[in-house]
């Protein structure tokens, strides 16, 4: 019980502060309670979950290569940490256009487990 409360107050700590993508994944895994899977995050982005977009609608294949939107073509700067060093540093925003986006992809929240997941994924990308 305590672990839980303990666990949900570290993850709104890190939305309400600037964050690292380390901090954002390591609040993802506690949150999730499993471990992140750099392969199911690539893949998570790469397919369609039955929606009209995907992640690759917006960002491209390639999340170190700018993206533009589907619908506005706003140009969209690359997702990867690596390449863009602005990504996944203010929680707020993180959290913002996590939900954005995976109701559009998903028409739902994407859970911790899968933020988790993508954020592993677009970590290892140089």
């Amino acid at each position: 019980m305590f672990q839980k409360f303990f666990t949900l107050l570290f993850f709104v700590s890190l939305n309400t502060s600037a964050a690292t993508p380390t901090d954002l994944l390591a609040g993802y895994v506690s949150q999730s309670g499993q471990s992140a899977n750099a392969f199911k995050g690539e893949d998570f982005f790469k397919v369609s979950h039955g929606q009209e977009w995907q992640c690759t609608s917006c960002h491209g294949k390639s999340p170190t290569m700018s993206g533009r939107h589907a619908s506005t073509d706003k140009a969209i700067e690359p997702l990867a940490p690596a390449v863009n060093a602005k990504r996944f540093t203010d929680s707020a925003k993180v959290e913002k256009w996590f939900r954005r986006n995976c109701k559009d992809v998903l028409a739902r929240e994407c859970t911790a487990a899968e933020k988790a997941d993508v954020l592993a994924w677009l970590l290892t990308l140089r």
